[in-house]
């Protein structure tokens, strides 16, 4: 893929229609925190490979010195997800403030495997084992609160959060008897609600 070929195809996924817009409860939010989204038969396509090499001709053009390895889902994630590892001398660089850096990355990378007719895949970036740590410590907060929300009756509700954070959260409970979450607000003051459900009599 030549300079111009890579300013092409990034300037035509910025410019493109963000799948699911129409009618979508998260449109806007590149469609981040579905837990189940991705097809229930789910077989590999090609576009792994190719959010792979697009972070792999970013960080090139930067000049970055690291290591990018496609990596294999846990065994709660949806299989369709695509989840990428950067180490190395210069991953730690690739974070920015409060992880904006690595979120841009990461949303240039969903945009050019996501097309409109296609089912919508996610890329998941992590650089120096930033988003893991972020993840783990999220889903342990998330679980607590849950708990909480059973236990009292009471709708929790989170701080504003990214949509890649919102997912998280939403996985963490997603099989949790008792209680359902949904996202409220608008932008970047859109939060997580987790509501507790009572049992019919």
């Amino acid at each position: 893929m030549s300079d111009n070929d890579l300013e092409l195809d990034v300037n035509e996924e910025l410019n493109a229609p963000e799948p699911g817009d129409a009618g979508s409860p998260d449109a806007g939010d590149d469609g981040a925190e579905d837990p189940t989204a991705g097809p229930q038969n789910f077989e590999e396509d090609g576009r792994a490979d190719k959010a792979l090499d697009f972070v792999v001709e970013v960080l090139t053009k930067m000049g970055m010195d690291c290591t990018v390895d496609l990596m294999e889902n846990e065994a709660e994630d949806p299989p369709s997800d695509v989840r990428i590892e950067i180490i190395g001398d210069d991953a730690s660089r690739l974070v920015g403030k409060k992880g904006l850096t690595l979120s841009a990355l990461q949303f240039l990378a969903n945009r050019v495997i996501n097309r409109p007719a296609l089912v919508r895949r996610h890329v998941l970036i992590d650089a120096d084992g930033y988003r893991t740590r972020r993840e783990s410590a999220l889903t342990s907060m998330a679980m607590k609160l849950g708990e909480q929300a059973v236990a009292e009756g009471k709708i929790i509700t989170f701080e504003p959060m990214t949509a890649q954070d919102r997912r998280i959260v939403h996985l963490a409970l997603a099989k949790v008897a008792g209680l359902v979450t949904k996202s409220e607000g608008k932008g970047d003051d859109r939060r997580v609600q987790i509501i507790p459900t009572r049992e019919e009599s």
